[in-house]
């Protein structure tokens, strides 16, 4: 698999990023396989830098907070409108109420909403779902809404994308053994945290470290986040290779 972070800014875009977006690349049938996790605030037009829209054979969203799905809006003008159009209906996975969502994030009745332009296709706690090359297991996190973590599986090789999630078990199960663990970061220590909400940079390399991963990589960090602070945490609980993600990166996986 091929990772290329698209967005990594945590709650709002930021000055160097816009908010989740990663897109994940593996062979399949011959050509290439593109699926997005996440398609948040602003990473639409960044997405374009790496690839062409239609090149995109799946969007998968681990909730619906506007950071981590609402530039899907701006994917529907672009397959509505595009004088190319109409395209096939693009696959859309999220959980329960993401076609409404989505129907009232940009103003549209909730039938059809966006529904002839995306086949959404909702996903439960403990669902796994074959996504062209990838084998994509769910995990329900700790977190204000339905969220998800995804452990994702091609040829052998495994990326676990936390999603948003304050400290929990389900991380350390969806992780365990994974070749890299992306990991939201958002918060620093400290004795007024909010439970149930993000991870410090201390508490995703302890669940990095009981989960036995082989990298962590840490993301969703907000604009007013100490990034210098959140991996100094985070080496502090994790022995093995650790970095703060940017707009940009890619891995190899």
């Amino acid at each position: 698999m091929r990772l290329t972070v698209v967005g990594c800014s945590g709650s709002v875009p930021g000055p160097r990023s816009p908010a989740s977006c990663y897109l994940l690349e593996a062979p399949y049938e011959g050509d290439i396989f593109r699926l997005l996790l996440d398609l948040g605030s602003g990473s639409f037009g960044h997405l374009q830098r790496y690839i062409a829209p239609t090149q995109v054979g799946a969007v998968a969203l681990s909730h619906l907070h506007a950071d981590h799905c609402l530039d899907l809006t701006a994917m529907y003008v672009q397959r509505k409108y595009d004088p190319a159009a109409p395209y096939p209906r693009l696959a859309v996975y999220g959980p329960p109420g993401t076609a409404a969502r989505m129907a009232r994030a940009y103003d549209l009745p909730e039938r059809p909403g966006m529904t002839e332009v995306f086949d959404f296709r909702e996903w439960r706690d403990g669902d796994a779902v074959r996504i062209g090359p990838f084998e994509v297991a769910l995990t329900r996190m700790a977190h204000p809404v339905e969220s998800f973590a995804m452990r994702v599986s091609s040829q052998g090789r495994v990326l676990t994308y936390s999603g948003d999630t304050g400290p929990c078990e389900g991380l350390v199960s969806s992780a365990r053994g994974a070749d890299v663990l992306l990991a939201e970061a958002s918060l620093t220590e400290a004795p007024d945290k909010p439970a149930d909400l993000h991870l410090t940079g201390r508490e995703a390399g302890a669940h990095a470290s009981r989960a036995g991963v082989g990298r962590l990589l840490l993301t969703h960090l907000p604009p007013w986040t100490d990034p210098g602070r959140v991996l100094g945490e985070a080496e502090s609980s994790f022995d093995g290779p650790v970095e703060l993600v940017e707009a940009g990166a890619s891995y190899d996986i």
